[in-house]
């Protein structure tokens, strides 16, 4: 099976190519807030800092069902491991309309929040 484009952009550190496989109006649904984050724009800037935060991230398996295709990843942030799977819903024009994630276990995804968190309030 060829890998997703998303996938492929990552893997290879190309976060415009990342981007580019994104609607602008893609909906971005964090394991860590309640409300999706909306447009291409914010999207790119809440995974800059994403793409910061994690260490040793990679891709792991990939699977797909009609428009919809599941990214297996494991990371590491500080101390904690943290498994997830970006689960990318695809438009009519085939770009990512509706990306969704999830991270396990809780440990990793309070470290996760807290790190992404940091970041942003540095920034600001």
């Amino acid at each position: 099976m060829t890998k997703h484009p998303f996938r492929v952009a990552v893997e290879a550190e190309d976060f415009d190519a990342a981007m580019e496989t994104m609607s602008p109006d893609v909906v971005f649904r964090s394991p860590a807030v309640y409300r999706p984050y909306e447009g291409r724009d914010i999207v790119a800037a809440l995974l800059a800092v994403v793409g910061e935060t994690f260490e040793d991230f990679r891709y792991t398996n990939e699977w797909r069902d009609g428009d919809t295709t599941v990214l297996f990843f494991e990371a590491s942030i500080g101390t904690r491991d943290l498994q997830g799977v970006d689960i990318l819903e695809h438009g009519a024009d085939g770009l990512i309309a509706r990306f969704t994630v999830m991270v396990r276990p809780l440990s990793g995804l309070q470290a996760l929040a807290a790190a992404v968190a940091a970041r942003i309030e540095a920034a600001g």
